[in-house]
């Protein structure tokens, strides 16, 4: 059991997992704190303001699904971490497709891991969920400011 858990791809999974989950958490923080510095300064009417943050936000979570895709695409190059079976080629459009139905946690069912490229699955399912909800709480903050402006 222990032999299993130690060895090189599952190490090396798990530490590329843990290198782009941070850079997903800092990116999403860091793009967060900027959002929220500069539209108050934005021109034009506050309802210009909430679109621009709601695709803003739709740009911020495709970088972080394509971070993933990345890392998928580059353990994939390497049959020892795995494979994904139900595609035919493994490209980025394929590995970014599982990415965004991991990320989602909406979980098709279509494209299935195999090997040590599972250990990614589980904790960017999870990091997807807690990033989306942190995406919708910071939405509905900037909604309540544009909402209390609204009546000054």
């Amino acid at each position: 059991m222990i032999d299993t858990l130690f060895t090189w791809p599952t190490v090396a999974v798990s530490l590329l997992t843990l290198v782009i989950a941070s850079s997903c958490v800092v990116l999403h923080y860091e793009a967060l704190s900027w959002l929220h510095g500069r539209l108050p300064q934005m021109r034009g009417p506050r309802q210009q303001r909430v679109l621009r943050l709601i695709f803003a936000i739709l740009v911020l979570h495709s970088a972080e699904i394509f971070l993933f895709a990345l890392g998928y695409l580059t353990l994939l190059q390497d049959p020892q971490y795995g494979s994904l079976v139900g595609i035919g080629s493994v490209g980025i459009v394929e590995c970014g497709y599982f990415s965004a139905v991991v990320y989602t946690t909406l979980g098709l069912g279509d494209i299935v891991p195999q090997g040590a490229i599972r250990i990614m699955v589980g904790p960017q399912a999870l990091l997807g969920f807690v990033l989306i909800t942190w995406s919708a709480s910071f939405t509905f903050i900037e909604m309540q400011r544009y909402w209390n402006d609204r009546r000054e």
